[in-house]
């Protein structure tokens, strides 16, 4: 059930990024240590929460971790860093890079001391003329492209509305982290992977809207006509909408049969997929003139009976109670004294039939002693670590501290 079971990660990022690249890792069963400072990840403090440092940002990119607080300004913290990390298969972080040397940990340091260490850096940017810049998702989003899309689409300039700069390169994180894994089975040695999150989203963007441009000389500007059509959007019916999407020969032939006006599937514009897409925004103009006319019910039920690909339009508020989310077991609830019971969308992939069951995120700290100990420092070595607020735990703070 756990396939990265024994692997060992100490992740030293924030916000999104970097803390849902660690999630997939402990969501395929990876020990996940999180290195936060005393006032802990923001996301501890972003939206709702019946518990301070234990908001719904935080839940949703930091479960089935553990947290250790380390005052990184602090000499003595940095020697406890550097005894956590000899006991990792990964270190993660997303410090810009310029701050790596002064607190030992920059990927030179590291990995000559640590050499089957997969040492993963989480950036803005490759070295380059933008590198050591701050990158945030609305940043990346007008950077890479994606608030162009919109605008061809829509004629507005915008950002999508979800975090999917931050979100698209945490999936690229955690699958170079695994190769780099698999190539420390080959030989031994681990590696230094570099994941900026420019180049990932522009790569992301460029699979369908490079388009012409891998042509010397191109063939056509930038972009995919299908999607950036005005039109490409769910259908409006005549009491809602629906997600219905004809894409075949035989599709179109079924649709413009069943609404009674065949001689469009015969129009050259719309025969074959190469001049669907050169005619898309015609055709699908033209389509959303006969869905409008029936109910969203109506055409469920006549793409049902003519296969075509169609769906409702689920809302956020109805996704926990989607009949198939519920058969498969998707959302998994959680107990906790505190805070009662807490939902997790639960990990979608399964391994041998089973995914690996949601645990609970961690408090700001939880684990700093347990996970000192197991790195080998002693009680009293513990204690002076809490005492001169290098450290911290949810039961002790240093004297003098409020906090």
């Amino acid at each position: 059930m756990a396939p990265l079971k024994g692997l060992r990660v100490l992740d030293l990022s924030s916000v999104i990024f970097g803390p849902l690249a660690s999630q997939l890792l402990a969501d395929y069963g990876a020990e996940v240590v999180k290195i936060e400072p005393p006032e802990g990840d923001s996301t501890r403090h972003t939206g709702p929460a019946r518990e301070d440092g234990m908001a719904a940002m935080f839940l949703g990119a930091n479960r089935s971790k553990q947290s250790v607080v380390l005052d990184l300004k602090q000499p003595a913290a940095q020697q406890a860093l550097q005894a956590l990390l000899a006991t990792a298969d990964v270190f993660m972080h997303s410090m810009r890079p310029q701050k790596l040397a002064a607190l030992g940990i920059d990927p030179k340091t590291l990995r000559a001391r640590f050499p089957r260490l997969v040492y993963a850096s989480l950036l803005g940017f490759l070295p380059g003329p933008y590198a050591g810049r701050p990158a945030y998702d609305d940043v990346i989003q007008g950077m890479s492209g994606l608030a162009d899309l919109m605008a061809r689409q829509s004629g507005e300039v915008r950002y999508l509305p979800t975090i999917a700069a931050d979100k698209t390169c945490a999936h690229v994180a955690a699958h170079a982290i695994l190769a780099a894994l698999w190539q420390r089975e080959r030989t031994g040695e681990g590696a230094l992977v570099e994941v900026p999150m420019f180049e990932s989203m522009v790569g992301f963007n460029l699979v369908e809207h490079f388009y012409g441009q891998h042509f010397e000389p191109a063939l056509s500007a930038p972009g995919y006509p299908r999607v950036l059509a005005p039109w490409r959007r769910p259908y409006r019916t005549a009491d809602g909408h629906v997600a219905m999407m004809p894409y075949t020969d035989l599709h179109w032939q079924r649709f413009f049969g069943e609404v009674g006006a065949p001689e469009h599937a015969a129009d050259a514009r719309f025969r074959g997929i190469a001049n669907r897409t050169r005619h898309i925004a015609e055709l699908l103009e033209l389509a959303s003139s006969f869905v409008v006319r029936e109910s969203t019910a109506h055409w469920l039920a006549t793409c049902a009976r003519l296969e075509i690909p169609a769906a409702p339009i689920a809302r956020l508020d109805d996704l926990q109670a989607d009949p198939h989310l519920a058969a498969t077991g998707f959302f998994e609830t959680v107990q906790d004294g505190d805070l009662g019971a807490l939902r997790f969308p639960g990990t979608p992939v399964r391994f041998d039939g089973q995914r690996v069951p949601v645990a609970m995120p961690p408090r700001l700290g939880q684990h700093t002693r347990a996970q000192l100990a197991a790195a080998g420092l002693t009680p009293p070595q513990i204690q002076a670590l809490l005492d001169q607020g290098a450290v911290r735990s949810p039961s002790h703070h240093p004297p003098g501290d409020t906090a």
